[in-house]
């Protein structure tokens, strides 16, 4: 059994054989969907979540003990590893134990106690440390001794100052002192922010946090990203208010054992001297890090739950679909696309000019609307998206055309258009006209698209520049993982940025796929992946279960693994049909009797899962796409006012609320509070990211472009209708009104503590579709 299985299993709360499989598979080479998806047996049905966790805990445990390693072979070339020290050291759970033991023992500076000692005077540091009984005048005497100006000694005073240096050291470096000491400064500190004296009296985004003070182990990780941006801003300084008078007692009566010492004195002032001057700032310095580490972590999750539900978008599919890029003066971007997302037409027009241009452009619109015929209009929700709506609804209107126009998140489109994948993809394009292509496509399928870019220039991130970013890459590389492989590739469509996700592949051979299929032609089934140089059998059975084929073989365009192909030829011989009859055949699935497949290699969750597959083969999980619809009649903030109930989309989930596009060019911001009728901790209890919702306006700032919104308004039956102005009841409003910036960027202060509702919950959510 693996060495970490039995740990990480009462950890987890998992049985051991779970977790030593599933270390073993992920050793073999077995990525997390395949595990999660071909091998449940082996796992006991494990999800991805908990697989990844698994994985990182043994890494983390893996690491630990990699620096426990080298700390035992550092200490015992130093000729001071005990036994003792040696089982502590092995006895110790996390990197703070070990370095906590190791801090002694650890390199230093040439500190104030190092030259002490090299001046001779550890002995009466010891003598401090002991305490022994005597008369008051014993110090004096004893400490004289160590007197000798050629040693730089030259005074009683100094001799005593150089032993208590050595003793604040022994202070500050034992392990047991400062691990009381964290625990007191965690449960009773306190984290403080001011306005630096340079920027007191100006206006700044972080006028909240001006006079600012809330418990260090109470503070919630979006307020506290928010502060040290205060910081790196220079706008607010942060401190770390310890309770210092608290901890000094507490180590003193732990050091000075023997009170009525005549060296008692001395030795607590050592003690008082190693909290102010070396173990207070360095537990500071640590408690901030880990402040900004917890910070991260719990963004960084927000940040993948959001990219996650994203991704999973319900795709628009195969139709034709023209997407309009806004601008004002430089003209709206037009590309049109074919059901395939091949780019077919392009145009600019200019609609901001004179009257005879405006014409000109419609015009030039309505030709391409006439020649091409989409389904769908994809419009960036930029700057100047409600003109291109107002624009080409008017086109729309004289073509007596029904065409469904979609508002669609630009967030990213222009990076992709200057980057590396589009010029491959339109070297001879023009970069603002790529960005087109991108809103049209994201529509289209937006996984397929949204993979292109940087996850962090998505906008549904919080802090997301602010973040530990090696692991904010990890994480988000998972969920894109997790996302591709959960909705299938098709290999002879897919680009290379979509095939690398898939399991076992990587952008190196996603490139070969495509130049394969760009040199021999489409792949007519799963197993001419074969053929990909570089491309061996493990790896295609890591990837073929998440690649789609549409030919001669109907289970290679289903999840059903190859491996599994035998059973369901047994299960169609078994009903008298091919298996192009059974697949996608529901009336005859339900006719098979699973138990008469069970065998020691296929189990019935694997079981299962190939007969729902067989059932409704390569079904979506990502949904039905429905178009969203704005009031036509609200263009810009300055329309919306007070009370008024609006539909919107959830755009971005952050620790403090939802932002929500009600189509007017700036997101509003749902407080956690105003979220739901009961009480909820967690906005992602009861808001995702593309959910629809009925809102109530509660406030508008046109100053600071904020705009204030209400689900509980709309849930607790309040009387504002769609276009009355009455003004939500005092309850409902935010305390205070946090602020809203557009994607939830993280720049707004923090929004006050939620309050608890005793009114009974009643979803606002659950009739809205995805």
């Amino acid at each position: 059994m693996h060495a970490y299985a039995v740990e990480l299993s009462k950890e987890l709360g998992l049985k051991p054989e779970q977790v030593d499989r599933t270390l073993a598979l992920s050793e073999e080479g077995a990525t997390v969907p395949f595990i999660a998806r071909y091998r449940k047996e082996a796992t006991g049905g494990l999800d991805e979540v908990q697989i990844q966790t698994i994985l990182d805990r043994a890494a983390e445990r893996a690491e630990l003990d990699a620096r426990r390693e080298t700390i035992l072979r550092t200490i015992e070339g130093q000729g001071k590893l005990t036994p003792e020290l040696s089982q502590a050291i092995h006895r110790a759970k996390t990197r703070t134990e070990l370095e906590d033991l190791y801090l002694p023992y650890k390199p230093k500076r040439r500190t104030r106690a190092a030259i002490a000692r090299e001046r001779g005077l550890e002995p009466l540091a010891d003598l401090l440390w002991k305490q022994e009984a005597g008369k008051k005048d014993d110090v004096a005497a004893r400490a004289r001794a160590f007197v000798d100006a050629g040693k730089e000694v030259p005074d009683l005073e100094t001799a005593l100052a150089g032993a208590r240096d050595i003793c604040a050291e022994r202070v500050a470096d034992d392990a047991g002192l400062r691990r009381t000491a964290r625990e007191m400064c965690v449960q009773k500190g306190r984290l403080r922010s001011a306005v630096v004296a340079k920027k007191k009296g100006e206006a700044t985004k972080f006028d909240n946090y001006a006079d600012h003070e809330e418990d260090l182990s109470k503070a919630p990780s979006h307020r506290i990203l928010a502060l040290l941006r205060g910081e790196a801003e220079e706008v607010l300084r942060i401190q770390l208010a310890l309770p210092d008078d608290e901890v000094k007692g507490t180590l003193s009566s732990r050091v000075v054992t023997k009170p009525q010492s005549p060296f008692a004195p001395e030795l607590r002032a050592a003690v008082e001297d190693s909290w102010d001057r070396l173990m207070g700032p360095s537990l500071e310095s640590e408690l901030r890090n880990e402040l900004k580490e917890r910070a991260d972590r719990e963004a960084i999750t927000v940040f993948g739950q959001n990219l996650r539900h994203l991704l999973l978008t319900a795709p628009a599919g195969s139709r034709p679909v023209l997407a309009l890029d806004p601008g004002l003066r430089t003209g709206i971007k037009a590309a049109m696309m074919d059901g395939t997302g091949k780019l077919v037409d392009t145009a600019t027009l200019y609609t901001e000019k004179s009257g005879s241009e405006r014409a000109a452009a419609a015009k030039q619109c309505g030709a391409i609307i006439l020649k091409h015929k989409p389904e769908l209009i994809a419009v960036g929700n930029g700057t100047g998206s409600r003109e291109a709506e107002t624009f080409v609804r008017e086109v729309l209107k004289a073509l007596n055309s029904q065409v469904p126009v979609v508002s669609v998140s630009e967030q990213g489109a222009s990076i992709y258009s200057a980057s590396e994948v589009a010029r491959d993809e339109f070297p001879d394009l023009d970069v603002s006209l790529r960005g087109a292509v991108s809103i049209g496509r994201r529509l289209q399928d937006p996984l397929a698209e949204l993979v292109k870019i940087d996850p962090k220039s998505i906008g549904v991130g919080q802090y997301q520049h602010d973040v530990d970013q090696g692991l904010l890459k990890k994480k988000l590389g998972e969920v894109v993982d997790s996302c591709v492989n959960a909705v299938g590739v098709d290999v002879n469509t897919a680009s290379p940025q979509l095939l690398e996700h898939v399991s076992g592949i990587g952008p190196t051979l996603a490139k070969k796929i495509v130049s394969h299929r760009a040199a021999k032609g489409r792949f007519t089934t799963r197993r001419e992946i074969l053929k990909v140089s570089g491309l061996g059998p493990k790896t295609f059975e890591q990837a073929a279960g998440f690649l789609r084929v549409h030919g001669p073989e109907p289970l290679d365009a289903s999840a059903v693994h190859p491996e599994r192909y035998g059973v369901v030829e047994r299960m169609a011989k078994d009903l008298g049909v091919d298996v192009k009859q059974l697949v996608g055949n529901a009336a005859l699935v339900r006719k098979i009797d699973p138990k008469r497949y069970l065998g020691p290699d296929l189990g019935e969750l694997t079981l299962k899962d190939i007969l729902a597959e067989l059932e409704k083969p390569s079904r979506d999980p990502r949904g039905d796409f429905t178009a969203p619809s704005y009031r036509e009649d609200l263009q810009k903030l300055e329309d919306v006012k007070e009370g008024m109930v609006l539909q919107g989309v959830v755009t971005n989930v952050t620790a403090f609320g939802a932002f929500v596009d009600v189509g007017v060019h700036q997101d509003g911001l749902v407080h956690v509070s105003q979220l739901s009728t009961r009480f909820i901790k967690d906005p992602s209890e009861a808001a995702k990211v593309g959910d629809r919702v009925t809102v109530k306006v509660l406030s508008v700032d046109l100053v600071r472009k904020r705009l204030a919104l209400s689900v509980r308004a709309v849930t607790e039956g309040t009387s504002g209708t769609s276009g009355g102005s009455v003004g939500a009841p005092r309850s409902s409003r935010p305390e205070p009104a946090p602020a809203a910036s557009k994607q939830g960027s993280g720049k707004s202060p923090a929004p006050a503590a939620q309050k608890p509702s005793a009114e009974p919950f009643n979803n606002p959510f659950r009739h809205l579709k995805r």
